[in-house]
């Protein structure tokens, strides 16, 4: 398998050559994006964020590194789009402010979906609208749409036919069997293009750890039945805002049941009221009611639907646990976390479901009821793929890196070559020459980091900068200073999130004015001052309390 970590640097790529780089979603669940290029034109498949975890204060979204394609913007063809979850679309609109004329490519869900999105912005992008079984040009990439199951309708994997060869995207795909909307991956078309053949398959890899064949969506209904049948007072439902099967499957049982439903978050509001329009959600007669209509009604006859699913602080869920929301969560209410933990989020959604069951609501989840399933092949579906499609080489994405591996693991056990798996990171450039893949260098992938209405702002530095403000807080240290650098008082000490005694600080200013004294420059330079304050007021609070509060040095002339 190739997995080294390249060299930054670039050869120039074989006219009969086709150039893959994948810019996020290696290494990581979220922020896919994939750039391929062939004959000095570009093809972008996916353009998604990565959500923050809790080790990244004060960051909304973060986005892949676009740094490479700046001076390539005009060389992009379209920006193909598999299907319309947020790590897969949500980066477009940033994509578009470097160049809006950039034609977008999608099924009609997730350019309905997008649309939505790009008004916020402002854009207005051409919308190529395709559908499974299409076949389009843009540039030099011929590229026909397969269609794929997977928890949101619409989905799409993509074959990219060039004179370098046929490379086949599966997207994010299952292969469910029963899936609500009879719509299921076609592996007729993957079994043609084998028989084509594949020169490079790119294969989601979230699963790939998990033996078997994922559940079907259809093996949900009994146990969501049974919350409805059972739930004594109010049932909220908390999903993704676009996860269109799971809302369906709920409406299904509020009309069963006889509840009343409402959509509770401005994206759920919104994203369902897509899907109605475009026909991929029905919503039964009289079911759904405004959420004020519901203060008036009984608290078993209500079904609130909500976001939140994985613990977002501003999401309705998290509100609700935190007592900030105008809808209130009481005794023996019903939530239902329909969706998977999605990696990193683990702690914010076990405060949401320990803040809701102190305020006495029953929580059901995945971990203790069949109330989810994957949207992602497991093994056992993956194996099924590669025997089918026969790939010369496989390059596993979308994924952490134990998923990554995993996946090429299953790729070799049914006959692809070793040398043939390409294990790559973020910003690898893969090229495939004559019939051969390999990694030839790479490109900058770093996190790029939203941070309320500035992109890029925010770095590696600041937000460890930002984990210390809130774990060892501040200490800011105000000194008076005669012109020969001797103090004029003794310094005041200004804290923020530091614990200490009131009188602790003065055994700090015999240090500073010892180490002031020391100084050999006169009149003492400014930084070399703040420098001396900042150093023997860091060991000071290290050494007595063992921490390391941020110092921030005020110096005033008297």
């Amino acid at each position: 398998m190739t997995h080294r970590r390249a060299p930054r640097s670039l050869p120039q790529l074989a006219r009969n050559g086709l150039r893959v780089v994948p810019l996020g979603g290696l290494g990581e669940i979220g922020r896919n994006m994939t750039v391929f290029e062939h004959r000095g034109r570009l093809l972008v498949v996916d353009c998604g964020v990565l959500f923050p975890e809790e080790h990244q204060p004060g960051v909304d979204v973060i986005l892949p590194d676009f740094s490479w394609l700046r001076d390539r913007l005009d060389d992009i063809d379209a920006v193909v789009l598999t299907h319309g979850h947020e790590d897969h679309i949500g980066g477009v609109p940033y994509l578009l402010r470097l160049r809006e004329d950039i034609p977008v490519v999608g099924s009609r869900l997730t350019l309905g979906f997008l649309k939505a999105k790009l008004a916020e912005h402002r854009l207005r992008p051409p919308n190529v609208q395709v559908a499974e079984g299409d076949r389009q040009s843009f540039g030099p990439f011929d590229c026909e749409f397969v269609a794929v199951n997977h928890s949101i309708p619409d989905g799409l994997a993509v074959a990219i036919r060039t004179s370098a060869g046929l490379v086949l995207h599966t997207g994010d795909f299952k292969m469910d069997q029963f899936p609500l909307d009879r719509r299921i991956t076609d592996l007729r078309s993957f079994a043609r293009l084998g028989e084509e053949g594949v020169d490079l398959f790119l294969v989601d890899s979230t699963n790939a750890e998990v033996p078997g064949f994922t559940m079907s969506e259809q093996d949900l209904i009994p146990a969501i039945d049974q919350v409805f049948r059972t739930a004594p007072r109010r049932v909220i439902v908390s999903s993704f805002a676009s996860h269109v099967h799971r809302i369906q499957q709920v409406l299904d049982s509020a009309k069963a049941h006889g509840r009343k439903a409402a959509f509770v978050g401005r994206s759920m509001v919104r994203n369902m009221g897509i899907a109605k329009d475009l026909g991929y959600l029905r919503i039964p007669q009289g079911v759904i009611v405004d959420v004020k209509a519901l203060e008036s009604m009984p608290a078993n006859k209500i079904c609130l639907i909500c976001t939140g699913s994985q613990g977002e602080p501003m999401a309705a869920l998290a509100r609700m646990a935190n007592q900030d929301h105008m809808i209130k969560v009481g005794e023996d209410d019903t939530v239902l976390l329909a969706s998977s933990l999605i990696p990193g989020n683990e702690n914010a959604v076990y405060r949401v479901i320990n803040g809701l069951s102190q305020l006495g609501a029953h929580v059901i989840h995945k971990g203790i009821a069949k109330v989810h399933v994957s949207g992602h092949a497991s093994a056992g579906e993956l194996v099924y793929c590669y025997n089918l499609v026969r790939p010369r080489h496989v390059l596993p994405v979308h994924g952490e890196w134990r998923h990554l591996r995993a996946n090429a693991d299953l790729a070799i056990a049914t006959g692809v070559d070793r040398k043939r798996v390409v294990l790559a990171q973020d910003g690898h450039v893969i090229d495939l020459v004559d019939g051969k893949a390999r990694i030839v260098g790479d490109v900058p992938a770093d996190h790029i980091y939203v941070d309320g209405m500035t992109v890029g702002g925010a770095t590696e530095d600041s937000l460890a900068e930002r984990r210390k403000l809130g774990t060892e807080g501040v200490v800011t240290v105000v000194l008076l200073l005669e012109p020969d650098g001797s103090l004029s008082e003794p310094p005041d000490f200004l804290t923020h999130g530091f614990v200490h005694e009131h009188t602790a600080f003065g055994e700090v200013v015999p240090r500073l004015q010892q180490a002031l004294g020391r100084l050999t420059t006169s009149p003492p330079l400014r930084t070399e001052v703040e420098d001396v304050v900042r150093r023997e007021t860091e060991n000071w609070a290290l050494r007595k309390y063992r921490r390391r509060p941020v110092v921030i040095p005020v110096v005033v002339d008297a």
